[in-house]
């Protein structure tokens, strides 16, 4: 099977519009709203070129090893994925809003017009939902006569598939195309798709019997581990709840997890237990000091908010006193991380350069508080990848604290090594 079309149908419900423009459910948006929402529609109508690719491929699905067509894709999670649903084969997907879309928001954003950029974008995006919304209730008109239907699908970047190996998907569904894509689509260096509103997805091949529509219909929400996401639309499906850690205050020396349950009650954080335990191993480096003292330094990597979406990662270190001493937070900073220039390319970076550098330095939450207060801390939620505003970078400074807080309390971490460099001012 094998499918180009360049005029796919579309129909943005005005409910799944006004959650990704960031409106909680019920909302009645006025007036002004009302009058951009409309004018990206019409535009849209216009001039929106949306397209979509879909074809079947080979599955291997080994205990070991994934294969697409012979390909090897390195994600357990789509591989549990496909288990799930007893899948026997997959379908290759490739939707676009078009570019059209995109270069006339950058157009808007260059004269001086957020909200036609914004309201515009966000149309964007709601497009490539409702088309691969779409592309899944074709795939099952297609499979059924085999007696197969559509389970949801998987993209690289979701929880669990590395979004580096968007490159590799991209070369195997060129590779036996029958002929060029609709429209121009590539992969960038980061993993990033121009345009920026498309998608690469798989979508597995499952026997229909005993299954039932509501499953075809389910969210990749479900299999998203980012728990604070304001434009959430299912909860997430393999929570675990609630996290509860040992006391930090009765530890002792070469056995940093040992104590009682904080007060009895359960340590509660926003971010998933899943994502915790995942960033406390890979974005999390610990070192201890000969005075009891442990650096800490949490790697941040996200998109700037316009320029096409390009990658930057920032290091939020953190000094912290002795556990026995509460692990006070002594002295933090946030900064670029060593080589990287994507936090260039933010609008705040664009239109005043200092004052951005400057709110960076001087914004060092919790200072002189115990380590733990982090977990208690209302702030705004905020998950946008750059660090424009100052919510977006106090909601990254919680993230980046209970993250610490997570790996120091529940992974045991001897103080057997110390730092021969310091990250942080002594």
């Amino acid at each position: 099977m094998e499918t180009h079309d360049s005029h796919p149908e579309y129909a943005v419900p005005e409910a799944e519009y006004l959650r990704l423009l960031g409106y909680p459910p019920g909302h009645e948006p006025g007036d002004r709203v009302r009058e951009l929402m409309r004018w990206a529609r019409d535009w849209y109508a216009c001039h929106g070129r949306p397209w979509v690719y879909l074809r079947e491929a080979v599955l291997q699905n080994d205990p070991a090893t994934l294969r697409l067509d012979g390909v090897v894709f390195n994600s357990l999670r789509l591989q549990e994925h496909f288990r799930q649903h007893d899948v026997r084969s997959a379908m290759l997907v490739a939707v676009s809003a078009g570019r059209e879309c995109e270069e006339h928001a950058r157009q808007l954003w260059a004269e001086g017009k957020p909200d036609e950029y914004f309201f515009l974008e966000m149309f964007g995006s709601a497009v490539v939902e409702d088309l691969v919304a779409r592309t899944s209730g074709r795939i099952c008109d297609l499979a059924a006569p085999q007696g197969l239907m559509a389970v949801p699908h998987y993209s690289p970047g979701y929880s669990g598939w590395d979004v580096a190996e968007q490159g590799r998907l991209f070369e195997l569904i060129a590779r036996r195309m029958s002929r060029p894509f609709p429209a121009p689509l590539e992969v960038l260096g980061s993993g990033m798709l121009r345009p920026k509103k498309s998608l690469l997805a798989v979508f597995g091949l499952a026997g229909s019997t005993g299954r039932t529509p509501a499953e075809s219909a389910a969210t990749p929400c479900e299999n998203c581990a980012f728990s604070p996401c304001s434009y959430r639309r299912a909860a997430y499906r393999h929570a675990t709840g609630s996290v509860s850690l040992p006391s930090v205050a009765s530890a002792k020396d070469g056995d940093r997890t040992s104590g009682q349950p904080q007060s009895g009650l359960a340590a509660r954080y926003t971010v998933n237990a899943r994502a915790l335990r995942k960033w406390a191993a890979e974005r999390v480096r610990l070192a201890w000091r000969d005075d009891g003292t442990v650096e800490a330094v949490f790697r941040f990597d996200g998109t700037t908010c316009s320029n096409m979406g390009q990658p930057l990662a920032f290091d939020y270190s953190v000094w912290l006193s002795a556990p026995e001493q509460g692990f006070l937070i002594m002295e933090s900073s946030c900064a670029p991380a060593p080589g990287d220039e994507g936090y260039q390319s933010t609008c705040a970076y664009l239109s005043d350069a200092d004052g951005l550098m400057q709110s960076l330095a001087r914004e060092k939450p919790l200072l002189g508080r115990p380590l733990e207060e982090v977990l208690n801390w209302a702030r705004a939620t905020a998950p946008s990848g750059c660090h424009c505003t100052a919510d977006s970078r106090i909601h990254k400074w919680g993230l980046a604290l209970e993250v610490i807080h997570y790996a120091l309390t529940q992974v045991r971490t001897p103080p057997t090594c110390f730092l021969t460099t310091t990250l942080l001012p002594s």
